[in-house]
C-alpha cells in the first residue's frame, strides 16, 4: 500500500485554481449526451469519476472529443435516449455516474449491464431501483439485494409518476430528475421524507436549465416537467471549480495561514459547499467572497454546533478543522455519510481518535473533543477520497501524519497533495 508522509505543516499561504466541480461535470457530460446538438465543455474534472462517465456514454453510442489535458470536450448530442442496444459498463466507485445512467439506460431499448468496483457493489441503490420499476422500468439485482451489479432490460418509461425517498441519497431524485425531459409524457415525482443534500438538487436543476429544461417542483416535495421536450445543447458550458475540493485548502488557511484564495467559485456558485465558508468565518476565521474566489485567513478557532444536512461533504472538513477549535465541535444530521464510499461516520471517528481527539459516535452526528496535541499516527482512508484529503489537514498540527493509500485522490482530485505542496511549507 503507497503512502504519504506529511508535515507537521507550519505555514499555509497562496493561490489555488480548484478543478472542475465532480458533481456538475458528470451532470453536465450525461446532459451534453442527451442532448440535441453539440456541447463544448470547459473546465471539466479530470478524474477517475468522470473517466468512467465517458467511457460509459462512449460504449453508448455517443461521440466524445477530449481536449490533450482532458479538461475539456466537445460531445455530439444523441438528441433523446443513448443509442447503443447493448453495452456492459464498467463504473468503478463512481455514485454521480450509477445513479444517473441507471435511469438514463431505462429510457432506450436494449440490454445493458451496469458493474463497479467492490465498494460499488456494496452501496445501496434501492430507492433507485424501486422508484424506476414504479416508472415500467425493468431492473435486475445480479448480485446483492438493493446493490449493483444491476441488469437493465430498456423499452421506456410507461409510467406518469413514482416516489422516492429522499433522507438517504439526493442522487437517487437527481438521477430520476434528469430522465423527465426525455418521456414523451410528464411524470409527477414525489419525494419521501426530509430531503437531504438540497444544493446537490439546486445543482442539477440549475445545469438542466442550462440545457433549456425548466423544472417545476412544489417546495421539493412534487417535481414535474410540464411539457417534456428533451435538453437542448448549449453550445458552450463552463463546469464550475469544485467547492467541495476548495474546503480542503480553505480550511487550511483557517488553521495554518496565511491567507489561502481559492479561485473557480465563489458567492455566485450554485453549489452548496461554497457556503462552507461561512462556517469558517462562524468559527472565527477571517473570509472575503468575491464572486470568482474565496479567500481565507487564519483566525481563533471555536468549536461550534453543526448541521450537516445540506453540505455532508464539506462537513467532513469540519469534523478535522475542529481538530484546531477550542471547545466541542457536533456535527449533526449526516447519517447520509454511512452510505457513502464508506461508513464515513464509523471511519472519521475511529481517525480522529487515533490522533487524540475524544469523539462520541451517534447514528447520525459526531461530537468532537480536539486534542491538547495533535499525535503522530497513519490515517487509513478506507478507499476513500474524501478521507485521505480531509485527514491532510491533520498535519497542520505539530506532528507528521501518514496518509495510507494517499493516492485514493484520484477518484476526484488526483493532483490534490500537489496543490496542497505549493501553498504549504
Amino acid at each position: 500500500m503507497d503512502s504519504l508522509t506529511l508535515g507537521p505543516i507550519t505555514r499555509v499561504d497562496g493561490v489555488v485554481d480548484v478543478p472542475g466541480s465532480k458533481s456538475a461535470s458528470n451532470r453536465v457530460l450525461l446532459m451534453s449526451a442527451l442532448a440535441s446538438g453539440t456541447t463544448t465543455v470547459s473546465h471539466l474534472l479530470d478524474s477517475d469519476d468522470t473517466s468512467h462517465m465517458i467511457e460509459a456514454l462512449a460504449a453508448m453510442g455517443v461521440a466524445i472529443a477530449l481536449t490533450p489535458e482532458r479538461t475539456g470536450a466537445t460531445v455530439l448530442g444523441a438528441g433523446g435516449p443513448l443509442p447503443a442496444t447493448q453495452a456492459a459498463l464498467f463504473l468503478g466507485n463512481a455514485g454521480t455516474a450509477v445513479r444517473p445512467l441507471t435511469a438514463a439506460l431505462c429510457l432506450g431499448n436494449g440490454t445493458f449491464m451496469i458493474t463497479g468496483d467492490g465498494q460499488m457493489h456494496e452501496r445501496p441503490i434501492r430507492d433507485l431501483v424501486d422508484a424506476l420499476r414504479q416508472l415500467g422500468a425493468r431492473v435486475d439485482y445480479l448480485g446483492r439485494d438493493g446493490c449493483p451489479p444491476l441488469r437493465i432490460v430498456a423499452s421506456g418509461i410507461t409510467g406518469d409518476a413514482c416516489t422516492v425517498r429522499g433522507d438517504t441519497s439526493s442522487q437517487y431524485l437527481t438521477a430520476l430528475l434528469m430522465l423527465l425531459p426525455l418521456v414523451d409524457h410528464p411524470v409527477r415525482i414525489e419525494v419521501v421524507g426530509d430531503l437531504v443534500s438540497r444544493p446537490y438538487i439546486d445543482l442539477t436543476l440549475d445545469v438542466m436549465a442550462q440545457f433549456g429544461v425548466r423544472v417545476e417542483h412544489d417546495g421539493y416535495a412534487v417535481f414535474t416537467v410540464a411539457s417534456p421536450n428533451g435538453y437542448t445543447a448549449p453550445r458552450k458550458i463552463l463546469v464550475e471549480g469544485d467547492a467541495s475540493a476548495a474546503t480542503y485548502f480553505l480550511s487550511a488557511a483557517a488553521i495554518r495561514g496565511g491567507t489561502v484564495r481559492v479561485t473557480g467559485v465563489g458567492r455566485e456558485s450554485t453549489q452548496g459547499d461554497a457556503l462552507y465558508a461561512q462556517v469558517l468565518e462562524r468559527m472565527g476565521a477571517k473570509v472575503t467572497l468575491g464572486n470568482d474566489f474565496i479567500e481565507v485567513a487564519r483566525g481563533t478557532l471555536q468549536g461550534i454546533d453543526f448541521d450537516g444536512g445540506d453540505m455532508p461533504d464539506a462537513a467532513m472538513s469540519l469534523a478535522t478543522t475542529a481538530l484546531f477549535a477550542e471547545g466541542e465541535t457536533t456535527i449533526r444530521n449526516i447519517r447520509t455519510w454511512r452510505f457513502k464510499e464508506t461508513d464515513r461516520l464509523s471511519a472519521m471517528a475511529t481517525e480522529l481518535r487515533k490522533v487524540g481527539a475524544t469523539v462520541t459516535e451517534f447514528e447520525d452526528a459526531l461530537r468532537i473533543v480536539p486534542p491538547d496535541r495533535i499525535q503522530s499516527t497513519a490515517i487509513d482512508t478506507y478507499n476513500d477520497h474524501r478521507m485521505a484529503m480531509c485527514f491532510s489537514l491533520a498535519a497542520l498540527g505539530d506532528a507528521a501524519i501518514t496518509i495510507n493509500d494517499h493516492n485514493c485522490v484520484s477518484k476526484t482530485f488526483p493532483g490534490y497533495f500537489e496543490e496542497l505542496a505549493l501553498i504549504t511549507r
